[in-house]
């Protein structure tokens, strides 16, 4: 399995951006698909997670209500759409997958990994 991460940028504070991970190599008809984003000097932090078979999603505490995951089971497809963004939002945001349930928000629980794809966030 491959996931190849895109969608990073700069933004500033109050923004949006919109990061896509497209996954080659077989369907995640059984996975779990997540999140996580590391910023320089801290540990890897679990940010959204969805299952891809049922749809569930999971939020870290810093991001609810402003970051919203999503699935494209045609296109193989995970989205991440984070609105209101904040400077402490500044991270590498990598996306995981892991295979079957349930959803952990430990990151050594998955997987396979995507490159990484810089979000910088100014005030």
């Amino acid at each position: 399995v491959q996931l190849q991460a895109s969608g990073g940028g700069l933004v500033q504070a109050g923004g949006s951006l919109r990061l896509s991970c497209k996954g080659h190599g077989r369907t995640f008809s059984r996975h779990v698909m997540g999140w996580f984003r590391q910023a320089p000097g801290k540990e890897r932090e679990f940010v959204a997670a969805i299952s891809w078979r049922e749809g569930g999603t999971y939020y870290g505490d810093s991001v609810k209500g402003r970051f919203a995951i999503s699935r494209d089971t045609a296109e193989n497809t995970v989205y991440l759409h984070m609105n209101s963004l904040k400077p402490e939002d500044t991270a590498v945001y990598y996306c995981a997958a892991r295979l079957g349930l349930p959803v952990y928000t430990d990151p050594g629980r998955y997987d396979y990994w995507g490159q990484g794809t810089q979000v910088t966030v100014s005030s």
